[in-house]
C-alpha cells in the first residue's frame, strides 16, 4: 500500500500582541500530528505542519474553529508579522493590522512575500527589512516596499507613501500586490522586482 500523500499548511495563532497560543489551540493542533513529527516554526510566527491530503480540509476547518488562521504554503503572501504591541490594541493600530492581514494573507504572488507591521516608529516588527512594511506614525501609516534582510544585497525598504489613512493603506497595498502579481517574474522577490521594474513605474501604476 502506497504512502498517503501529505500537504503542508501554514498555521498562525492570529494577529495579536506577539506570537502567543492558547491551550485549546495546542490541543487542536496535536490531533493532526504524530508524536514524533517535527513542526517548523518560521520567523513569520507561523507553524508549518504536514497532514494527510484527504484530511487537509477537515484540519483547516477545525484549526480555524480553535482560533488559528491557516494558509497555503508556497508563493503566497504570508500572514502579517507584528511586533509585541506596547500600549494597547487601539493606540497601536491593532484593528488595522488585523484587517490588513485579512485582506492580503494567502494571496498568490510570484514569490513568497513577507509583510510586516509595527505599531510605532520603533519598528520592532522589522517592517523595513521585509517585502512590504507598514509603520504606524501618530494616527497615520507609512508603506515601505522592497526590504530584504539577508544576503549581500540586503537592504532597507523604500518608502512608497506616508500619511495614509487606513482605507488608503489597504487600497495602496492591494494595488502594489496587483502590480507585482502581473509584472513580477516567477520566483522574483519583491526587492528584485522593485529594482528591475523601477520605483517610478510602480508609483505610476498605483496612481501616486
Amino acid at each position: 500500500m502506497g504512502k498517503t500523500k501529505q500537504v503542508s499548511l501554514a498555521v498562525n495563532g492570529g494577529i495579536g500582541f506577539g506570537a502567543k497560543l492558547k491551550p485549546k489551540q495546542l490541543i487542536a493542533l496535536g490531533q493532526y500530528l504524530d508524536e514524533d513529527q517535527e513542526i517548523e516554526l518560521t520567523t513569520f510566527q507561523q507553524l508549518i505542519i504536514k497532514v494527510d491530503e484527504g484530511k487537509a480540509e477537515e484540519a483547516t476547518a477545525r484549526l480555524n474553529d480553535a482560533g488559528f488562521s491557516v494558509y497555503p504554503v508556497g508563493p503566497y503572501v504570508k500572514s502579517l508579522r507584528t511586533c509585541n504591541f506596547c500600549k494597547g490594541a487601539e493606540e497601536e493600530g491593532m484593528p488595522v493590522a488585523v484587517e490588513l492581514n485579512r485582506r492580503i494573507a494567502g494571496q498568490k504572488v510570484p514569490f513568497t512575500l513577507r509583510p510586516a507591521y509595527t505599531g510605532c516608529p520603533n519598528a520592532c516588527g522589522e517592517p523595513l527589512i521585509n517585502d512590504i512594511g507598514v509603520i504606524k506614525r501618530d494616527e497615520r501609516y507609512e508603506l515601505y516596499i522592497g526590504g530584504k534582510a539577508v544576503g549581500e544585497d540586503a537592504q532597507a525598504g523604500i518608502l512608497l507613501k506616508n500619511c495614509l489613512e487606513p482605507d488608503d493603506l489597504y487600497d495602496l497595498v492591494d494595488k502594489v500586490l496587483n502590480v507585482y502579481r502581473h509584472h513580477g517574474r516567477k520566483r522574483e522577490r519583491m526587492a528584485k522586482f522593485v529594482s528591475r521594474y523601477g520605483l517610478d513605474q510602480i508609483k505610476k501604476d498605483v496612481g501616486i
